[in-house]
Protein backbone atom coordinates (compact mmCIF):
# COMPACT_ATOMS: atom_id res chain seq x y z
CA UNK A 1 0.00 0.00 0.00
CA UNK A 2 1.55 3.59 -1.06
CA UNK A 3 1.48 6.44 1.12
CA UNK A 4 -1.64 7.88 -0.66
CA UNK A 5 -3.75 5.09 -0.29
CA UNK A 6 -2.83 4.59 3.37
CA UNK A 7 -4.36 8.20 3.49
CA UNK A 8 -7.53 7.52 1.57
CA UNK A 9 -8.00 4.59 4.04
CA UNK A 10 -7.97 6.40 6.96
CA UNK A 11 -10.53 8.63 5.30
CA UNK A 12 -12.87 6.07 4.86
CA UNK A 13 -13.28 6.38 1.35
CA UNK A 14 -13.09 4.18 -1.54
CA UNK A 15 -12.09 5.02 -4.86
CA UNK A 16 -13.42 3.04 -7.90
CA UNK A 17 -14.75 4.01 -11.23
CA UNK A 18 -17.97 5.66 -12.12
CA UNK A 19 -19.96 5.63 -14.99
CA UNK A 20 -17.72 7.46 -17.50
CA UNK A 21 -19.62 11.03 -18.23
CA UNK A 22 -16.08 12.25 -19.88
CA UNK A 23 -14.00 10.95 -22.23
CA UNK A 24 -10.50 12.46 -22.41
CA UNK A 25 -8.06 11.75 -25.22
CA UNK A 26 -4.96 12.14 -25.43
CA UNK A 27 -3.80 12.31 -29.36
CA UNK A 28 -0.19 12.23 -28.43
CA UNK A 29 2.59 14.23 -27.45
CA UNK A 30 3.66 16.70 -30.48
CA UNK A 31 3.52 20.13 -29.73
CA UNK A 32 5.24 23.44 -30.72
CA UNK A 33 6.00 23.90 -27.08
CA UNK A 34 8.07 22.12 -24.79
CA UNK A 35 7.37 23.53 -21.20
CA UNK A 36 8.48 22.88 -17.83
CA UNK A 37 5.75 21.40 -16.13
CA UNK A 38 4.73 19.51 -19.46
CA UNK A 39 3.35 15.85 -17.47
CA UNK A 40 3.77 14.20 -20.66
CA UNK A 41 6.45 15.63 -21.75
CA UNK A 42 5.22 17.12 -25.27
CA UNK A 43 7.36 18.81 -27.40
CA UNK A 44 7.92 19.30 -31.55
CA UNK A 45 10.23 16.48 -31.54
CA UNK A 46 7.49 13.60 -30.18
CA UNK A 47 6.65 13.04 -34.07
CA UNK A 48 5.89 9.07 -33.30
CA UNK A 49 3.49 9.30 -29.98
CA UNK A 50 0.57 10.15 -32.33
CA UNK A 51 -2.68 8.97 -32.90
CA UNK A 52 -3.37 7.22 -36.18
CA UNK A 53 -6.53 7.14 -38.06
CA UNK A 54 -7.36 3.64 -36.83
CA UNK A 55 -7.45 4.43 -33.21
CA UNK A 56 -9.15 7.88 -33.84
CA UNK A 57 -12.29 5.65 -35.74
CA UNK A 58 -12.27 3.31 -32.93
CA UNK A 59 -12.63 6.39 -30.74
CA UNK A 60 -15.30 7.79 -32.56
CA UNK A 61 -16.95 4.28 -32.09
CA UNK A 62 -16.16 4.01 -28.35
CA UNK A 63 -17.79 7.59 -27.73
CA UNK A 64 -21.78 6.16 -27.95
CA UNK A 65 -20.79 3.07 -26.06
CA UNK A 66 -19.13 4.75 -23.13
CA UNK A 67 -22.00 6.78 -22.43
CA UNK A 68 -20.12 9.80 -21.95
CA UNK A 69 -21.56 13.43 -22.20
CA UNK A 70 -17.94 15.25 -22.68
CA UNK A 71 -15.02 14.36 -25.47
CA UNK A 72 -12.00 16.24 -24.07
CA UNK A 73 -9.65 16.53 -26.53
CA UNK A 74 -5.65 17.10 -24.88
CA UNK A 75 -2.15 16.30 -25.79
CA UNK A 76 0.55 18.01 -26.87
CA UNK A 77 -0.75 20.03 -29.02
CA UNK A 78 -4.18 17.89 -29.86
CA UNK A 79 -4.90 20.48 -32.86
CA UNK A 80 -1.59 19.39 -34.25
CA UNK A 81 -2.74 15.47 -34.90
CA UNK A 82 -4.02 15.12 -38.50
CA UNK A 83 -7.59 13.54 -36.17
CA UNK A 84 -8.46 16.43 -34.14
CA UNK A 85 -11.14 17.69 -36.66
CA UNK A 86 -12.23 14.26 -37.31
CA UNK A 87 -12.77 13.74 -33.47
CA UNK A 88 -14.53 16.88 -32.95
CA UNK A 89 -16.58 17.04 -35.82
CA UNK A 90 -18.23 12.89 -34.91
CA UNK A 91 -18.61 13.82 -31.40
CA UNK A 92 -20.74 16.96 -32.02
CA UNK A 93 -22.40 14.30 -34.86
CA UNK A 94 -23.39 12.31 -31.46
CA UNK A 95 -24.32 14.95 -29.19
CA UNK A 96 -21.14 15.58 -27.04
CA UNK A 97 -20.01 18.60 -26.06
CA UNK A 98 -16.48 18.83 -27.11
CA UNK A 99 -13.72 20.52 -24.93
CA UNK A 100 -10.25 21.78 -26.56
CA UNK A 101 -7.09 22.19 -24.28
CA UNK A 102 -5.58 24.73 -26.35
CA UNK A 103 -1.82 26.07 -25.86
CA UNK A 104 -3.40 29.59 -28.27
CA UNK A 105 -0.03 29.76 -29.64
CA UNK A 106 -1.15 27.04 -32.19
CA UNK A 107 -3.49 28.92 -33.59
CA UNK A 108 -1.14 30.64 -35.83
CA UNK A 109 0.82 27.54 -37.04
CA UNK A 110 0.76 27.41 -40.73
CA UNK A 111 -1.84 25.46 -42.02
CA UNK A 112 -3.78 26.03 -38.62
CA UNK A 113 -4.96 29.75 -40.06
CA UNK A 114 -8.96 28.73 -39.72
CA UNK A 115 -8.53 26.59 -36.25
CA UNK A 116 -10.35 29.26 -34.33
CA UNK A 117 -13.12 29.52 -36.67
CA UNK A 118 -13.31 26.00 -36.29
CA UNK A 119 -13.72 25.42 -32.87
CA UNK A 120 -15.86 28.45 -32.59
CA UNK A 121 -18.16 26.52 -35.40
CA UNK A 122 -18.10 23.06 -33.98
CA UNK A 123 -18.97 25.54 -30.46
CA UNK A 124 -16.36 23.85 -28.88
CA UNK A 125 -15.25 24.97 -25.23
CA UNK A 126 -11.52 26.19 -25.46
CA UNK A 127 -9.79 25.96 -22.24
CA UNK A 128 -6.44 27.00 -22.82
CA UNK A 129 -3.08 27.30 -21.11
CA UNK A 130 -2.01 31.17 -19.82
CA UNK A 131 0.08 30.04 -16.32
CA UNK A 132 0.27 33.84 -15.43
CA UNK A 133 -1.11 37.06 -16.98
CA UNK A 134 2.93 38.27 -16.55
CA UNK A 135 4.88 38.18 -19.41
CA UNK A 136 8.56 36.96 -17.57
CA UNK A 137 6.35 34.24 -15.72
CA UNK A 138 4.58 32.84 -18.97
CA UNK A 139 7.86 33.48 -20.92
CA UNK A 140 9.82 31.54 -18.43
CA UNK A 141 7.60 28.74 -17.93
CA UNK A 142 6.85 27.78 -21.83
CA UNK A 143 9.74 29.95 -23.74
CA UNK A 144 10.19 33.37 -24.76
CA UNK A 145 7.03 35.17 -27.50
CA UNK A 146 4.90 32.43 -25.83
CA UNK A 147 2.89 35.62 -23.77
CA UNK A 148 2.33 37.87 -26.39
CA UNK A 149 1.10 34.97 -28.98
CA UNK A 150 -1.40 33.73 -26.38
CA UNK A 151 -2.59 37.69 -25.67
CA UNK A 152 -3.24 37.55 -29.78
CA UNK A 153 -4.69 34.28 -29.47
CA UNK A 154 -7.07 35.10 -27.42
CA UNK A 155 -7.99 38.38 -28.89
CA UNK A 156 -8.93 36.19 -32.03
CA UNK A 157 -11.19 33.84 -29.93
CA UNK A 158 -12.70 37.11 -28.26
CA UNK A 159 -13.78 38.82 -31.96
CA UNK A 160 -15.37 35.23 -32.39
CA UNK A 161 -17.26 35.14 -29.55
CA UNK A 162 -15.35 33.27 -27.06
CA UNK A 163 -15.77 34.32 -23.43
CA UNK A 164 -18.58 36.83 -24.14
CA UNK A 165 -22.21 37.09 -22.28
CA UNK A 166 -24.97 35.48 -24.80
CA UNK A 167 -22.70 33.70 -27.34
CA UNK A 168 -22.40 29.90 -25.43
CA UNK A 169 -18.88 30.04 -26.68
CA UNK A 170 -16.49 28.99 -23.39
CA UNK A 171 -13.44 29.92 -22.73
CA UNK A 172 -11.83 29.14 -19.76
CA UNK A 173 -7.80 29.77 -18.58
CA UNK A 174 -5.30 27.48 -17.02
CA UNK A 175 -3.16 28.69 -14.12
CA UNK A 176 0.04 26.71 -13.25
CA UNK A 177 2.37 27.94 -10.62
CA UNK A 178 5.48 28.89 -11.84
CA UNK A 179 7.73 27.75 -8.70
CA UNK A 180 6.91 24.36 -5.98
CA UNK A 181 4.21 25.07 -4.14
CA UNK A 182 0.33 25.02 -3.91
CA UNK A 183 -2.04 27.45 -6.58
CA UNK A 184 -3.64 30.39 -4.71
CA UNK A 185 -7.31 30.33 -4.42
CA UNK A 186 -9.11 29.53 -7.62
CA UNK A 187 -11.98 32.58 -6.94
CA UNK A 188 -9.41 35.42 -6.33
CA UNK A 189 -6.95 34.69 -8.72
CA UNK A 190 -9.45 34.71 -11.30
CA UNK A 191 -10.90 38.17 -10.31
CA UNK A 192 -6.89 39.72 -10.78
CA UNK A 193 -6.44 37.68 -14.36
CA UNK A 194 -10.05 38.97 -15.39
CA UNK A 195 -8.91 42.30 -14.30
CA UNK A 196 -5.52 42.51 -15.38
CA UNK A 197 -5.99 41.24 -18.74
CA UNK A 198 -9.19 43.05 -19.73
CA UNK A 199 -7.18 46.23 -18.58
CA UNK A 200 -3.92 45.09 -20.42
CA UNK A 201 -5.40 43.87 -23.88
CA UNK A 202 -9.20 44.30 -23.59
CA UNK A 203 -9.55 39.89 -22.79
CA UNK A 204 -12.53 38.65 -21.44
CA UNK A 205 -12.72 34.97 -20.70
CA UNK A 206 -15.30 32.86 -18.35
CA UNK A 207 -13.57 30.98 -15.71
CA UNK A 208 -10.35 30.81 -14.37
CA UNK A 209 -8.57 27.12 -13.59
CA UNK A 210 -5.89 26.70 -11.27
CA UNK A 211 -4.25 23.32 -11.49
CA UNK A 212 -1.33 21.41 -9.24
CA UNK A 213 1.77 20.50 -10.93
CA UNK A 214 2.24 17.31 -10.60
CA UNK A 215 5.93 16.13 -9.48
CA UNK A 216 6.50 13.29 -12.10
CA UNK A 217 8.35 13.12 -15.61
CA UNK A 218 9.89 16.13 -16.94
CA UNK A 219 8.53 18.36 -14.02
CA UNK A 220 10.18 15.70 -11.24
CA UNK A 221 13.37 16.06 -13.45
CA UNK A 222 13.37 20.09 -13.25
CA UNK A 223 12.68 20.16 -9.34
CA UNK A 224 15.18 17.32 -8.94
CA UNK A 225 17.76 19.69 -10.74
CA UNK A 226 16.67 22.08 -8.16
CA UNK A 227 16.91 19.91 -5.48
CA UNK A 228 13.35 21.02 -4.37
CA UNK A 229 11.67 17.01 -4.96
CA UNK A 230 11.33 15.93 -1.64
CA UNK A 231 10.61 18.95 -0.68
CA UNK A 232 7.65 19.45 -3.27
CA UNK A 233 6.58 15.89 -2.66
CA UNK A 234 6.06 17.15 0.94
CA UNK A 235 4.06 20.24 0.61
CA UNK A 236 1.84 18.26 -1.32
CA UNK A 237 1.33 15.47 1.07
CA UNK A 238 1.29 17.24 4.16
CA UNK A 239 -1.80 19.58 2.34
CA UNK A 240 -3.89 16.23 1.85
CA UNK A 241 -7.55 17.35 1.68
CA UNK A 242 -10.12 14.40 2.33
CA UNK A 243 -12.99 16.90 0.72
CA UNK A 244 -11.62 16.65 -2.56
CA UNK A 245 -11.69 12.86 -2.85
CA UNK A 246 -15.83 12.49 -3.59
CA UNK A 247 -14.63 15.10 -6.59
CA UNK A 248 -11.95 13.47 -7.89
CA UNK A 249 -11.92 13.17 -12.01
CA UNK A 250 -10.24 9.77 -12.20
CA UNK A 251 -13.91 8.89 -11.17
CA UNK A 252 -16.21 10.04 -13.64
CA UNK A 253 -13.32 10.46 -16.43
CA UNK A 254 -11.71 7.91 -18.73
CA UNK A 255 -8.47 8.44 -20.32
CA UNK A 256 -7.55 7.30 -23.63
CA UNK A 257 -3.96 7.24 -25.02
CA UNK A 258 -2.85 7.64 -28.18
CA UNK A 259 -2.35 4.21 -28.99
CA UNK A 260 -5.91 3.44 -27.28
CA UNK A 261 -4.79 2.03 -24.25
CA UNK A 262 -7.36 3.29 -21.17
CA UNK A 263 -6.16 4.51 -17.91
CA UNK A 264 -8.31 6.59 -14.95
CA UNK A 265 -6.79 9.61 -15.63
CA UNK A 266 -4.11 11.59 -17.52
CA UNK A 267 -1.29 11.49 -14.87
CA UNK A 268 -1.37 7.77 -15.14
CA UNK A 269 -1.09 7.93 -19.04
CA UNK A 270 2.45 9.86 -18.58
CA UNK A 271 3.43 7.40 -15.88
CA UNK A 272 2.21 3.93 -17.79
CA UNK A 273 -0.21 3.38 -14.92
CA UNK A 274 -2.77 1.26 -17.23
CA UNK A 275 -5.87 -0.27 -16.13
CA UNK A 276 -5.67 -3.74 -16.96
CA UNK A 277 -6.96 -7.32 -16.26
CA UNK A 278 -4.09 -9.64 -17.03
CA UNK A 279 -3.66 -7.84 -20.27
CA UNK A 280 -3.80 -3.92 -20.72
CA UNK A 281 -7.55 -2.44 -21.41
CA UNK A 282 -7.88 -0.70 -24.43
CA UNK A 283 -10.56 0.59 -26.71
CA UNK A 284 -10.16 -2.40 -29.32
CA UNK A 285 -10.70 -4.91 -26.26
CA UNK A 286 -13.09 -3.86 -23.75
CA UNK A 287 -16.22 -2.34 -23.33
CA UNK A 288 -17.19 0.40 -20.96
CA UNK A 289 -19.57 -1.86 -18.79
CA UNK A 290 -16.18 -3.93 -17.80
CA UNK A 291 -14.42 -0.85 -16.13
CA UNK A 292 -17.36 0.09 -13.75
CA UNK A 293 -16.37 -0.11 -9.79
CA UNK A 294 -12.99 -1.11 -10.75
CA UNK A 295 -10.67 0.31 -8.34
CA UNK A 296 -9.04 3.33 -8.99
CA UNK A 297 -4.91 3.11 -9.64
CA UNK A 298 -3.12 5.30 -7.71
CA UNK A 299 0.37 6.02 -6.11
CA UNK A 300 2.01 8.90 -4.76
CA UNK A 301 1.58 11.37 -7.41
CA UNK A 302 -1.88 11.45 -6.69
CA UNK A 303 -1.50 13.82 -3.53
CA UNK A 304 -1.33 16.68 -6.68
CA UNK A 305 -4.48 15.95 -6.62
CA UNK A 306 -5.69 16.31 -2.92
CA UNK A 307 -3.41 19.03 -1.61
CA UNK A 308 -5.23 22.41 -0.37
CA UNK A 309 -8.12 23.05 -2.31
CA UNK A 310 -7.64 19.88 -5.00
CA UNK A 311 -6.96 20.40 -8.47
CA UNK A 312 -8.35 18.86 -11.90
CA UNK A 313 -8.82 19.70 -15.46
CA UNK A 314 -11.43 20.91 -14.52
CA UNK A 315 -9.53 23.21 -11.93
CA UNK A 316 -10.22 23.54 -7.89
CA UNK A 317 -12.16 20.67 -6.27
CA UNK A 318 -12.92 21.91 -2.68
CA UNK A 319 -12.31 24.61 -0.61
CA UNK A 320 -9.57 24.71 1.73
CA UNK A 321 -9.28 22.50 4.33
Amino acid sequence: MNRFEESVLASGVELRKRKIEILQVNVGKLCNLTCAHCHVEAGPSKTRENMDERTARAVADYMAQSGAETLDLTGGAPEMNPYFRFLVTEAKKRGLHVIDRCNLTVLFLPGQEDLAEFLAGNRAEVIASLPCYLKENVDKQRGRGTFDESVRALVRLNELGYGKEGTGLVLNLVYNPVGPHLPPAQEGLEKAYKQRLLEDAGIVFNRLYTITNMPITRYEKYLRALHQFEDYEEVLARNFNAATLKNLMCLNTLSVGWDGRLYDCDFNLALGMQIRNGEPFTIFNSRPQDLLDRPILTADHCFGCTAGAGSSCQGALSSRP
